[in-house]
């Protein structure tokens, strides 16, 4: 009876979420306000035209529907696939900045797509111009 269900394992430990629901929460507080016209999506499919990769979290202007941030939320065992998963994610879509944030030793790595290939060790983004760290508790 049950031949065709397909279970998808989902990797998503609370912790995870948590951060994920922090930024967001701290990332829209700006967008509501009008301190940014980058609205956070979580999980969100970065072309809709079709399926494709899935970041942790996006912040994308609702107007042109371009992607100006993206960012992993890993842990430290998670950061070399996260920061691969990222570069590859940076490049095939145009997206200017990207973060990968080890929430185990609270370290954020930034990268820029025309910047060097290592990345700085900085929450500060420069597309809504605050630090992320600043949105988590």
């Amino acid at each position: 009876m049950n031949d065709n269900i397909v279970y998808m394992g989902v990797n998503a430990p609370r912790i995870h979420q948590a951060i994920i629901a922090q930024l967001v929460t701290g990332l829209m507080n700006l967008y509501r306000n009008r301190q940014t016209q980058l609205f956070a999506y979580p999980e969100a499919m970065i072309d809709q035209s079709q399926t494709s990769p899935v970041p942790d979290l996006l912040l994308a202007n609702p107007e042109t529907e371009l992607t100006e941030v993206l960012i992993e939320v890993t842990h430290t065992q998670g950061v070399k696939k996260d920061t691969q998963k990222l570069k590859e994610l940076m490049t095939t879509y145009d997206v200017p900045e990207g973060f990968v944030y080890d929430y185990k030793l609270n370290i954020w790595h930034r990268y820029e797509l025309d910047g060097p290939d290592s990345g700085e060790e900085s929450s500060f983004c420069q597309a809504v111009g605050h630090s992320l760290n600043e949105f988590l508790f």
